[in-house]
């Protein structure tokens, strides 16, 4: 290859070198300019032999063709999955403060564990997910899970105002029945009466007297001991004799509450982020706004933020985005009214009557401090992350507990859903405790990593769902468990 090149040099002399090769420039160069033109010639040499050098991997690079790849775009997280793997029945259970919804996953013959959720979440939305990884079903062949939604939270549900109305027409509702004089439209006397929607009988005549659905009816949403007291119908409904209890933050309270009042009932109870005490100043105001936010009918920007912040912790709100986007969708499915029933319920709660048998442990009790608590007498598993806002919460639970009977795990990496967050790490500290209690003493880590391997290699196969492999479905039918139990 031969150039020509003109150059001026620091000296205003022009050297000239026609039709020389690239080594003859660089040579001559060398012999006969000054150091400052030897440098900016070779330096546009050089730039010349990179751009031919791109030049030429361009021209390779545009011989290939991306044939073996699909392009997919990528599905948003879910809590459904497959509907045929797992079967659901779901039972309306009346009980004397109100109606539960219960949804049922696996044999009734096998042992029970109840779950209860949260503020703003039922069974789907909170334990749904975690009970349907992977991981899990290894362990649910041994269990039947029963899921408790506190009235009125179950998605789709009817303000509980109307559904007292339509749905019990037997229940005794109290009344002021005021007569009004035609005339003037004035009241003349003013009667209280007890009725069902059916007909109001006159406590002081006897008379029976028509009502109306206009009339104004409030619907007196039970107490944390209220609820844990409706538990009772649930075990009757089903026969249960004794069952693990799995809850967490307003659940976790609810069950331990029936663990103190019925401790033969209870087995074990493995709760995350239950809280102990009442509610601080803080916590009431909050709450205080959510309610009357959700009271007026609508989920506003405000209630959602805190619930999310409730549910997660500041720090995963702002770095786990999908998962957060994903219970931002579920709070549509959400009744505002029932909520706002529940969280006063839960802003309202009593200190939990629970306390270290100090007795056992060699130290003199303090009179007069432990009056009317009493301690556990199962075993508890108390779970929270790292960066759960409710930790706290969870260290001044632990410490009420007799350390003999309780295991502490905080999760690291991880906020205030670890059943969301980091379920491997749950699902390992559930099973060894479960065998620390006697249940699937057969089941070790090995067959755990190969029902994961199987799972993975489903999903591969396309036989996944959405969202983790969940296997979830909802049904009225008799529940079906797709795997026998493997003999031991």
């Amino acid at each position: 290859m031969y150039s020509s090149v003109v150059v001026c040099s620091s000296s205003n002399s022009i050297v000239e070198f026609l039709s020389l090769n690239q080594l003859d420039i660089e040579k001559n160069i060398t012999m006969n300019t000054e150091p400052n033109f030897c440098d900016c010639l070779c330096s546009v040499l050089m730039s010349r032999r990179n751009k031919r050098k791109r030049k030429r991997m361009a021209e390779k690079l545009t011989d290939i063709e991306l044939t073996g790849i699909i392009l997919e775009e990528t599905k948003p997280r879910t809590l459904g999955g497959d509907p045929s793997s797992v079967l659901l029945q779901e039972d309306d259970i009346e009980t004397g403060r109100g109606t539960l919804r219960v949804a049922v996953q696996g044999d009734r013959s096998k042992a029970a564990i109840i779950t209860y959720h949260d503020i703003g979440l039922n069974h789907v939305t909170n334990f749904q997910g975690f009970f349907s990884y992977g991981d899990m079903q290894p362990i649910l062949r041994h269990f039947c899970v029963y899921h408790i939604n506190a009235p009125g939270q179950h998605d789709g549900a009817l303000p509980l105002m109307q559904r007292q109305e339509i749905g019990d027409p037997k229940a005794p509702v109290n009344f002021t029945i005021v007569e009004v004089d035609a005339s003037n439209g004035c009241a003349t006397t003013t009667l209280a009466a007890t009725a069902s929607l059916d007909n109001i009988s006159n406590q002081e005549t006897g008379d029976t007297v028509g009502l109306t659905p206009q009339l104004n009816m409030k619907y007196h949403f039970p107490s944390m001991d209220e609820l844990s007291e409706m538990i009772l119908p649930v075990l009757q409904f089903y026969g249960i004799k004794h069952f693990i209890g799995f809850g967490m933050g307003a659940g976790a309270n609810i069950l331990t509450r029936f663990a103190l009042n019925h401790p033969e009932k209870v087995d074990a109870l493995a709760l995350v982020n239950c809280t102990a005490s009442v509610s601080g100043w803080t916590e009431w105001g909050w709450q205080k706004l959510n309610t009357w936010y959700l009271k007026s009918g609508s989920m506003t920007g405000f209630t959602e933020d805190y619930l999310l912040w409730h549910w997660f912790g500041q720090k995963t709100v702002d770095q786990n985005y999908d998962l957060v986007r994903m219970y931002r969708d579920t709070m549509k499915h959400i009744n505002p009214h029932n909520l706002a029933l529940f969280i006063e319920s839960y802003t309202k709660r009593t200190a939990l009557a629970v306390h270290r048998d100090l007795p056992k442990l060699g130290v003199k009790s303090t009179p007069g401090k432990n009056t009317g608590a009493r301690a556990l007498d199962c075993d508890v598993l108390l779970m929270a992350g790292d960066n759960s806002p409710h930790l706290d919460a969870m260290v001044d639970m632990n410490s009420r507990i007799d350390p003999s009977k309780t295991s502490w795990m905080k999760i690291s990496d991880c906020g205030g859903m670890p059943l969301e967050e980091a379920p491997e790490k749950v699902c390992d500290a559930f099973r060894l405790f479960l065998q620390g209690l006697g249940y699937v003493p057969f089941m070790s880590q090995t067959k755990i990593m190969e029902s994961r391997s199987a799972a993975s290699r489903a999903s591969l196969l396309g036989a996944g769902g959405g969202g983790r492999g969940s296997i979830t479905g909802t049904t009225h039918q008799t529940p079906v468990v797709q795997e026998q139990e493997a003999e031991c």
